[in-house]
């Protein structure tokens, strides 16, 4: 019954229009109703001990820095390189964008953001190469949502904190899924593109290819640096959301000379708009938090599955299956929030690693952002390609089940996720 006052209030306060943080806070005065619980202290309590926490603070930085990437000239210049190595293969400009994607995600970890930089830049030109426009589409909408996989990664970040899971661990093994959603949507668009008939990029010569990639060389160095420094322990993944956020800004400030000091303020107020978006989200979900884990819903869910507790694997693909359900009608952050204190009881007690679960978690809530009826990354490449939602739909189908094929093969093998770490701690 618990469980169902949870999910029935929750669904019920969405179906009205309400917006997903208040209808997370009106949840939980639900199941405090429910419960018994009358003390109206402890959601204020609890929405600021959901933010009270120092590794949330690489959420603003790691937005900081991606907006100072796109204005800077980082972004456009990874293109570019990328243009000049594989512009000229058939269906070139596919390669490009998923090159670029796969770049882009190691530095800002925001799917949104990658997916409209790409889309801005790389679908006027795919249009005018005669490529099909939703099938483009989609699959720089599959590109984009690399970015939560690959490190730095903002969504890992909050199923870190929530879970209590290391971040580190989490960036380090998220590097080889997140390549591997790359080679996959590769190979899907090399077998959708066999009857097209486009116009092939000019090929570049070593001259140009050597002028390209020293000109993003800036934006190369900086993944490098992230990824290395936290294997090192020469700074914590907040410390280097700051890192990131600096860099950037001195680079478009002071070496690229894209950044002018008025536009400042306005980077500034884009990168707290939407962090203020994501830091009421995990308030919110701090009130559900509290009061699932005073249900015990975690139990009873434990309860439901316990015939599958024996089998670690059967398990990981009915939990990926309710994670995939759950994700195509929540947006990516609520997905996290809501279903990582749910979920981590159940990994504890079935002996699931806790960083291994967590990629393959953020793979399919990337995953359900190219997923209708939400589906946000789809509706940002609709936006900026002017293109109707069921076109977008159509044209990403390949990429998403070639995705969704790759979680579901390190479900399989699960060893293919904790290799990096294993090699790291030799």
């Amino acid at each position: 019954m618990t469980i169902f006052v949870f999910v029935g209030s929750l669904l019920a306060l969405m179906a009205l229009g309400m917006p997903v943080a208040f209808a997370l806070i009106g949840c939980g005065l639900s199941m405090m109703f429910y419960l018994g619980v009358t003390d109206p202290q402890i959601v204020i309590q609890n929405m600021w001990d959901g933010a009270n926490s120092f590794p949330l603070l690489a959420v603003p930085f790691f937005m900081l820095a991606g907006e100072f990437m796109n204005a800077g000239g980082m972004t456009r210049r990874i293109i570019t390189m990328a243009m000049s190595w594989v512009g000229h293969i058939r269906g070139g400009l596919g390669y490009v964008a998923v090159v670029a994607a796969v770049i882009m995600a190691s530095l800002s970890g925001s799917a949104v953001a990658d997916t409209a930089a790409l889309a801005a830049v790389l679908v006027p030109m795919m249009r005018n190469a005669g490529y099909d426009v939703n099938r483009s589409c989609g699959l720089i909408a599959c590109g984009g949502i690399i970015a939560p996989v690959i490190p730095p990664s903002i969504g890992m970040i909050l199923y870190g904190v929530t879970g209590g899971v290391s971040i580190t661990k989490l960036f380090i093994a998220g590097i080889v899924p997140g390549v591997m959603m790359g080679l996959a949507i590769m190979v899907a668009w090399r077998w959708s593109i066999q009857r097209d008939k486009v116009n092939g990029e000019p090929k570049r010569s070593m001259a140009e290819r050597r002028t390209a990639t020293r000109e993003s060389l800036w934006a190369l160095v900086l993944p490098i640096v992230i990824v290395g420094g936290l294997k090192l322990g020469w700074f914590t993944p907040t410390e280097a959301a700051v890192i990131a956020a600096v860099y950037s800004l001195i680079v478009g400030l002071v070496v690229y000379r894209e950044i002018k000091p008025s536009q400042l303020f306005h980077l500034f107020y884009r990168a707290a708009e939407t962090t203020a978006v994501i830091m009421f989200l995990v308030s919110a979900a701090g009130v559900s938090a509290w009061l699932i884990t005073t249900a015990n819903i975690p139990q009873q869910l434990a309860d439901l599955v316990e015939p599958l507790m024996g089998n670690k694997m059967l398990l990981t693909f009915a939990l990926m299956l309710l994670v995939l359900l759950v994700g195509t009608a929540l947006d990516f952050t609520p997905t996290v929030l809501i279903m990582t204190p749910v979920l981590m009881p159940v990994l504890k007690q079935a002996g699931i690693d806790p960083v291994y679960f967590g990629v393959l978690f953020i793979m399919n809530n990337a995953i359900g952002l190219v997923t209708p009826p939400v589906g946000t990354v789809l509706n940002v490449v609709c936006g900026i390609a002017k293109i109707p939602m069921s076109g977008a739909i159509k044209g990403v189908m390949p990429f998403m089940i070639a995705q969704t094929l790759v979680m579901l093969l390190l479900v399989v093998f699960p060893e293919i996720v904790m290799w990096p770490l294993r090699m790291m701690t030799r």
